[in-house]
């Protein structure tokens, strides 16, 4: 997928389409984040152009008019011409090999909607590809090639491959992968006629043959992706008996700064959208007693593809069974209000919704102070931070830590000297507070969850 990073970034045309129900602060707030994650993708801006649409339908989504301009941005003839085969660009994003795209032959009405140009940025330099910050059907992929001459992506497109790039772990590449055939399967069509191909059924053409190869090989990746599941139960339900926080919050919200900051490890870093993919798991730094689990997870955007959501609802299962969300937040950014309600709406969907939550507004070293002060008037209950600030992060290492000791007990605890390794469990699992020694053992007067107390003493007989 990266074969062609190491030559000149493709130019790149975002084209948004404004919906009567969006405004124009959030229709230029789309396609900012557009820009970024195209941008992520390796790919240069170089402009873009929006129009106002009763609907997303239509041969091609445009307007006429819009599409002829659109085409001078490419060199484009503006007009879908027959349906061909032809050779695409060789960065054109594949998701199979030997597969092009399918006009799926689904019939359009032509939109009647407004006609508007604002938004359009002056036509400087040639497109290379073009960007829509929406779905696009098969049908709608090839007559917008046909009209442009140049390969075209939507929005969903563009996510899967950043996905498809960043995803580390065996578990999340799976997941990406079964997203990314999901996508590839309604858009193929026939490279060379519809005659039947060797190993297919009888009668079967080269595209049905192409589209069951597809259907099996999910089949196998859901297969595979269980296996791996059960074992990432067996380890969380060990880690479910510790204290675990999961930061959770949109993509480039700064939940890995703020995981680096708290635990004190290498976490990547990096300002672009999707860096983190795979959850990563790391001890809250200094270390407590008894022991505070953070967890870094997925970040999440505005139209997000479902697909992606249900294959990363593994991934997400860290905030259903944690302890507590921080609820992560680029206080910066102008549109987080509306990021936090997609962060909510998600965890929801995978049914952690419910759980214990503090916000976290982060970046606050790039608000103005009259802004700050209108944040704290409008969140009074959630924590101002910066991850960069070494007090502002001691200070929420404190809240956790007190957080959770308000649900435990203090007890006083014996232990004979006959009794093997307790002692080293307890100050594992449990907050020694004092401890005295007599002739006959040691008391310890610990700070722990009563069940986890309850589950030593039963364990060594005390």
């Amino acid at each position: 997928m990266d074969s062609f990073t190491n030559t000149k970034p493709l130019k790149a045309l975002l084209v948004g389409i404004q919906l009567p129900k969006l405004s124009d602060e959030e229709m230029q707030g789309s396609l900012a984040e557009l820009g970024r994650l195209v941008t992520t993708l390796g790919y240069e801006v170089i402009g873009q152009t929006s129009q106002r649409r009763n609907s997303e339908k239509g041969a091609t989504v445009l307007g006429d008019g819009k599409l002829k301009d659109l085409a001078e941005w490419t060199g484009g003839t503006g007009v879908i011409g027959p349906m061909v085969v032809k050779k695409k660009h060789k960065a054109a994003l594949k998701f199979a090999k030997n597969i092009e795209l399918e006009d799926d032959e689904e019939e359009f009405e032509e939109d009647e909607g407004e006609e508007d140009f604002e938004g359009s940025t002056p036509k400087k330099e040639r497109a290379q590809i073009v960007i829509f910050d929406c779905d696009l059907s098969p049908s709608q992929l090839r007559n917008l090639e046909s009209a442009t001459g140049v390969p075209v992506l939507d929005r969903t497109g563009v996510i899967i491959e950043i996905f498809s790039r960043h995803a580390r772990t065996r578990a999340a590449r799976l997941q990406v992968e079964i997203a990314r055939l999901t996508y590839v399967a309604p858009r193929l069509r026939e490279t060379g006629g519809n005659e039947d191909r060797g190993g297919g059924k009888a009668g079967e053409t080269s595209i049905e043959l192409d589209r069951r190869k597809i259907r099996d090989r999910i089949k196998e990746l859901k297969e595979e992706l269980g296996s791996i599941a059960q074992e990432h139960d067996v380890r969380r339900a060990r880690r479910n008996q510790e204290i675990s926080v999961a930061l959770v919050g949109y993509t480039n919200a700064g939940k890995s700064s703020l995981m680096r900051a708290l635990t004190g490890s290498d976490v990547l870093v990096a300002d672009k959208l999707f860096a983190t993919l795979d959850t990563t798991v790391r001890l809250l730094y200094h270390e407590s007693r008894p022991k505070i689990l953070i967890s870094d997870t997925v970040g999440f955007i505005k139209k997000l593809p479902h697909d992606l959501v249900a294959s990363f609802k593994s991934t997400l299962d860290e905030a259903l069974n944690a302890s507590l969300l921080l609820y992560v937040v680029d206080s910066s950014d102008p549109t987080f209000r509306s990021q936090l309600e997609v962060t909510k709406t998600v965890l929801g969907e995978v049914g952690a919704g419910d759980v214990e939550s503090f916000m976290v507004l982060n970046k606050v070293d790039r608000l103005m102070p009259e802004e700050l002060l209108a944040l704290r008037a409008e969140y009074p209950e959630a924590i101002f931070l910066s991850a960069h600030n070494p007090e502002h992060v001691a200070a929420m290492r404190q809240r956790l830590i007190t957080y959770f000791e308000t649900a435990m007990v203090d007890l006083e605890i014996f232990i004979p000297y006959d009794v093997q390794g307790a002692i080293g469990e307890i100050r594992a699992k449990l907050k020694v507070l004092s401890e005295e020694y007599d002739n006959n053992g040691l008391t310890l007067k610990v700070r722990g969850h009563m069940e986890d107390i309850d589950r030593l003493k039963t364990r060594f007989g005390l």
